[in-house]
């Protein structure tokens, strides 16, 4: 429930983590009796615990649409990501994979750990796949026949170009926000959305998972996986892998900034997605991950980190953006206030400064012309931790009491 330290350093975040850690409990508690069913929700815990707690906003139908669609895209990325795997096996896998969803028999041993679990059994979602409606099946279809088409492509083809990188996420991201898009307007809650919009929805998330899991992919066994555009990079290195260096930490960080002000193109038609829906479910569902990316893209700006380790948010502020974005003033909000710290390490010497802030300075006005930012309560951005004594000595009260009852309830009963 995220670390003590970080707990004591911002004391607000206490409640929305126990929001949220009951909140995953309750969902736990919630997965459906029926074999496949059950798989499907499990595997959802175990390859993303985010996405298992942010689909719980939907309605059940709509929820059951979502989630075989995301296992199934996420066989599929299972599958593009294993290296280990000849390109002329992976290929024809990937052009055939949306035949492979109506067939109950169905599996292909690829991926490690939870990955390989979901691909060994792979029946259960083929067999939750076929007991939803025909609209959603269509959808699901559609999508995971462009999406391998897509992938196979690029298994052939590196990123060269931004057109390349475009096209690239757009497969691979793009394409799921068309297909959720898709899935809500087959509900019968939302109109269907335009696709160019839907797609900037995708390629929003989509780049800022690149830019923070540089290193991880470049660091791939037994080949390395580079999704950073050449027309950018070349600028600063001869090899991609290259900005992993000490030595080169000054270009890395101009690349890195570069990648960023790359990735905030995609924003104002996020925003106006957003700002279009209807149902209150569907929108708290597509707001949190675009929130989410905006904060982990001000946390990357300037960041030589990328390069060394991790960098994500802290689990206290994802609670927060969880508990509290309820309204497009909380998305407007949210954004306005990361745009205005990631604003803040704009150094005036990068040479992408001009174009960085240029795209900062439309966002923040795209939320100023919101009228609605004073209507929110600020929450993202604060110049000084505020620790109160009195307050320290009750959350750990509080903690030694969660602790003992965890502890508790996990001795057998003689």
């Amino acid at each position: 429930m995220g670390s003590l330290g970080a707990v004591l350093k911002n004391p607000d975040d206490f409640y929305p983590l126990l929001k949220l850690k009951m909140a995953a409990r309750h969902a736990e508690k919630q997965i459906p009796p029926e074999p496949h069913w059950a798989f499907c929700y499990t595997m959802l815990h175990k390859v993303s615990r985010s996405f298992a707690l942010v689909i719980q906003q939907l309605t059940p139908e709509l929820r059951n649409a979502v989630c075989i669609f995301y296992l199934v895209l996420r066989a599929l990325d299972t599958v593009e990501d294993d290296t280990s795997i000849q390109t002329d096996v992976k290929v024809p896998i990937l052009i055939a994979f949306h035949r492979h969803i109506y067939d109950r028999e169905w599996h292909f041993s690829c991926g490690t750990k939870e990955y390989k679990v979901l691909m060994d059994q792979f029946h259960h979602v083929s067999i939750a796949f076929l007991e939803l409606g025909k609209s959603y099946q269509e959808a699901i279809e559609d999508i995971t026949k462009r999406m391998g088409a897509g992938m196979a492509k690029f298994i052939c083809q590196e990123v060269e170009s931004i057109d390349d990188y475009d096209e690239y996420c757009h497969y691979v991201a793009g394409l799921v926000g068309l297909g959720l898009s898709k899935l809500f307007h087959a509900s019968g809650s939302e109109d269907l959305a335009p696709d160019h919009l839907s797609n900037s929805m995708g390629l929003f998330l989509q780049k800022t998972n690149i830019i923070r899991d540089y290193l991880e992919d470049i660091n791939e066994i037994p080949k390395c996986r580079m999704f950073w555009p050449r027309q950018i990079w070349s600028k600063y290195v001869n090899k991609l892998e290259d900005l992993k260096y000490e030595e080169n930490s000054e270009k890395a960080v101009q690349c890195l900034n570069d990648m960023v002000s790359n990735a905030l193109i995609h924003v104002e038609d996020s925003l106006k997605y957003m700002a279009a829906l209807r149902d209150l479910s569907i929108f708290r569902f597509c707001a949190i991950p675009q929130i989410m990316a905006i904060g982990t893209l001000a946390l990357c700006y300037n960041n030589i980190e990328v390069f060394r380790g991790v960098v994500k948010m802290r689990r206290g502020l994802t609670a927060k953006v969880i508990d509290r974005t309820k309204t497009m003033a909380d998305v407007y909000g949210a954004f306005f206030d990361f745009s205005c710290m990631l604003k803040s390490k704009v150094n005036k010497n990068d040479p992408n400064a001009t174009k960085t802030l240029s795209r900062l300075d439309a966002i923040l006005k795209t939320c100023r012309n919101s009228g609605v930012l004073n209507k929110r309560k600020s929450y993202v951005v604060r110049s000084e931790p505020r620790l109160n004594p009195t307050l320290v000595v009750m959350l750990l009260i509080i903690l030694s009491i969660i602790f003992a009852y965890l502890l508790s309830a996990k001795q057998p009963n003689n």
